[in-house]
């Protein structure tokens, strides 16, 4: 027999037939380097940032921000070595000072988040349904930034939470910065943005005690919620094991509304974005998800960070749902409700390009917490509808920005320019105005600089989809709104069994935070969408149940939609897996190599788990 030594940490095969380990994951293919570098691909936005990066090197000197050397820093300036800290000590102010200043505001929701850069490419061209350049060019790859984040929780709140989470994607097309604010659920809680503070102040820890953090489960967040029976589709998906994702790479993701495509000759088409996840959809059970609140709050965003450093990209591909015009009111939903989907078995998603993220971010501030998602950036090719949720959403993030990135110039922020020409305009000045405009006119139109800026010709300019108006100005909803369960219906029976049982025991969990009025309102808003449903939660959490259903339009027949359940959209794969091998001393090493040069030959990590850190010592069996 041969002695081999195993270290705790990631077993790999050494030259001299022992065993080393490191302290995390490995896989077998090549880590991509934190910075610019040949093992990383770079595109257009990567490279544009360089200029702004600031690396340490050797022989750097400490300095203040005005460039003076600093030969001590580690004592502020006294009235003698026992004496007071003298106000005159204008480094220690200015040290102090820039830190007291560090924060700023964070997001009101989605402030828990976690980016990536990497490329989107089209498969074929779609020149055909849209002008946006960045859809009809097959070898072109469009760079983009994504943030995942969950929605209540505070920034320092834990990953694995039940809740919706956002799927951001920002591209940086050569006609300008196109986002995708979604999620990974097809829908929302509401039908008009009007509603938007109510729903997120009831979900927010209670104004009285701020408790609970990052929980829905609590008086406030049903007690409003049990009263918008528009919210019951979001409440089945929120409370399904979509609420609780295995990772980012395990998530589809949604645009939610329903955008407009135009192509050339000015033909307009509606269009559903989706992301499909290459690893397929999978989730944790909620009581793994409760375990890893308390042993690694971070488990969403170390998996991200861990599998793109170890060359385990996340892929995604950009699936559409496209509507012909003259179909816009042949279902028996309005493609306009925000609380609708669009069943896959009515209309198809037809996957048309892949997203791979690919680098992670060189500094989680100044590219992850700045970057500024906003639906009104939009690209010529891509308009909107008349979704009233949408349509409150565009003022909104433009306005969020202005007050948390310290006023109208955050696009100037390094994350946040775009790959193209912009800033040719007649805006000046502001907070934080980095842009020095040369010249003597700031106004259109002028004579004195021979009119420039000019304005682009209708071809090359944005134009918006010429929509025919006639109507009042009212405060008011659409009557094709109203059927508020059906779709909750439909989300329900297309459920396997097992999925059906983790939402029963989501809700009764939920209700155990809330007061028993709230929990019978709860079960009745249930009875409208399936009695064995409102009876189960009903007998778990003690209440009787209300025969009494919501006055509102009577739900459809429904088809199930096996698009809707995990149990059609999950993957049997080991790629980017993480597989525990327990070891003692004593332990067949030989085996341990062999066993984890398999996993990584798969696709999947492998870490050991040990009763010490350091070294143990193994055994070879020779043949």
């Amino acid at each position: 027999m041969e002695r081999w030594t195993i270290y705790l940490g990631a077993v790999i095969l050494c030259a001299s037939a022992g065993l080393t380990a490191s302290d995390g994951p490995q896989s077998g293919q090549p880590n991509c380097a934190p910075t610019v570098d040949s093992a990383c691909e770079i595109n257009e936005k990567v490279a544009s940032m360089e200029s702004f990066r600031a690396r340490t090197e050797d022989g750097d000197i400490l300095t203040t921000n005005q460039g003076l050397k600093i030969s001590d820093d580690s004592n502020s300036l006294k009235a003698g070595v026992r004496g007071s800290t003298l106000l005159e000590d204008f480094i220690l102010r200015e040290k102090i000072t820039h830190f007291d200043h560090e924060r700023i505001p964070e997001r009101v929701v989605h402030a828990r988040g976690a980016g990536a850069y990497g490329f989107f490419q089209v498969y074929n061209s779609l020149a055909n349904i849209t002008k946006a350049k960045f859809l009809q060019d097959p070898k072109k790859k469009t760079p983009v930034f994504v943030r995942f984040s969950t929605v209540g929780g505070f920034r320092g709140s834990a990953d694995t939470v039940r809740d919706v989470r956002g799927f951001a994607t920002k591209f940086y097309t050569e006609d300008g910065n196109f986002d995708i604010v979604g999620n990974n659920m097809p829908i929302f809680f509401i039908q008009d943005a009007i509603k938007f503070p109510d729903l997120i102040h009831s979900v927010k820890p209670e104004p009285h005690n701020e408790i609970p953090q990052a929980q829905s489960g609590h008086d406030n967040f049903y007690d409003f919620i049990t009263q918008q029976p528009e919210a019951a589709h979001m409440l089945m998906w929120v409370n399904s094991d979509r609420g609780i994702p295995r990772s980012y790479a395990n998530m589809e993701g949604f645009g939610i509304h329903t955008f407009r495509l135009i192509n050339e000759q000015g033909v307009s088409r509606f269009v559903k974005f989706h992301w499909k996840p290459y690893l397929g959809v999978h989730s944790l059970t909620a009581d793994d998800a409760g375990k890893l609140v308390g042993k690694d709050p971070d488990f969403h965003r170390r998996q991200l960070w861990e599998s793109i450093a170890s060359g385990a990209f996340p892929e995604w591909e950009l699936g559409l749902q496209i509507v012909e015009a003259e179909d816009e009111f042949k279902f028996d939903f309005d493609i306009l409700d925000p609380t609708k989907l669009i069943p896959e078995e009515l209309v198809p998603v037809i996957r048309v390009g892949r997203l791979v993220l690919n680098r992670n971010p060189d500094n989680y501030f100044a590219e992850t917490e700045q970057v500024a998602f906003c639906i009104a950036n939009i690209v010529p090719g891509i308009d909107f509808s008349d979704d009233p949720l949408m349509q409150g959403r565009i003022f909104s993030y433009l306005d969020t920005q202005i007050t948390r990135l310290g006023g109208p110039n955050f696009q100037e922020i390094p994350i946040n320019r775009p790959v193209c020409p912009f800033l040719k305009n007649n805006q000046r000045d502001g907070l934080h105005r980095d842009t020095i405009n040369v010249g003597q006119t700031n106004y259109h139109k002028n004579t004195l600089n021979a009119g420039l800026p000019k304005e682009a010709t209708p071809a090359a300019g944005f134009q918006g989809f010429p929509e025919r108006i006639a109507a009042n100005k009212v405060r008011a909803r659409s009557p094709s709104f109203d059927d508020h369960f059906s779709q909750a219906i439909l989300f329900w029976t297309s459920l396997s069994s097992w999925e059906q049982d983790h939402l029963v025991d989501s809700f009764t969990g939920e209700m155990a935070h809330c007061q028993p009025a709230i929990r019978e309102r709860l079960v009745r808003l249930l009875l409208n969408i399936n009695e064995s449903l409102s009876n189960r939660v009903a007998l778990n959490v003690g209440v009787k149940i209300d025969p009494m259903p919501y006055h509102t339009a009577p739900p459809k027949p429904v088809t199930p939609s096996p698009a809707l359940s995990q149990r059609n959209q999950s993957k049997d794969t080991i790629l980017t897996r993480v597989v525990a091998v327990l070891v003692a001393d004593g332990v067949n090493g030989q085996a341990v190599a062999q066993f984890k040069n398999a996993i990584i030959a798969a696709g999947g990590n492998v870490s050991i788990i040990a009763p010490r850190f350091g070294r143990h010592e193994a055994i070879k069996i020779s043949s």
